[in-house]
């Protein structure tokens, strides 16, 4: 039997069959994945990288599997996360970016649960402020200046694109990531991004 996770994904990921790969916006959103080299991984998804990301997650994936699962992707299929929240309260839902509780699964496996965070830390505090001026790449960031003595264990590792986003309606959206150097034929995303709400 298929995970939530995979059934999501493998549901909504049906949208990028394309002959050619999408051109992005201007005002295409960003998302960061960063974190401590043998740390978990926080995922920040900006409308404007200006300003605060309008949805933070520590996520319950360490960088290090996180690469192992790019890696093994290289050849095809790319990496999927998908973000499940489970609202069954009679009041009127909010945003879905506003949720709180998500059960995450890294294609198709569950990983655990995560909660939305409403203040960054000030770890994340200061990686967003050295990347305010990045659009696009990956990379290895100095520990913040309170971690400085913890040697390359306090290394920051980042990776940072403009997505695709598409909303299937208010209780799922989609951000996908594609290489833009990969010109020709069809392009399966690098690393798709689902939130989905439990109806």
């Amino acid at each position: 039997m298929l995970t939530t996770g995979y059934k999501v994904a493998a549901l909504l990921g049906r949208h990028h069959h394309r002959t050619r790969p999408p051109q992005l916006a201007d005002h295409a959103p960003t998302v960061t994945l960063f974190g401590h080299r043998r740390g978990r991984l926080s995922l920040a998804i900006h409308e404007d990288t200006r300003a605060p990301p309008v949805f933070l997650i520590e996520l319950p994936v360490l960088a290090s599997a996180l690469h192992r699962e790019m890696v093994a992707a290289c050849g095809g299929g790319g990496v999927k996360l998908a973000l499940e929240c489970d609202t069954r309260r009679g009041a009127r839902r909010q945003r879905l970016v506003e949720e709180y509780v998500w059960a995450v699964y890294c294609n198709g496996r569950k990983a655990g649960y995560a909660i939305r965070r409403k203040d960054a830390s000030d770890d994340e505090r200061h990686v967003l402020r050295l990347l305010r001026g990045v659009s696009m790449g990956a990379g290895v960031l100095p520990p913040p200046p309170a971690s400085s003595g913890s040697g390359t264990d306090g290394e920051i590792t980042y990776m940072r694109a403009s997505v695709e986003r598409v909303v299937g309606s208010k209780d799922s959206e989609a951000f996908y990531m594609i290489n833009p150097d990969d010109g020709g034929g069809d392009s399966a995303p690098e690393l798709s991004i689902f939130l989905v709400r439990k109806k």
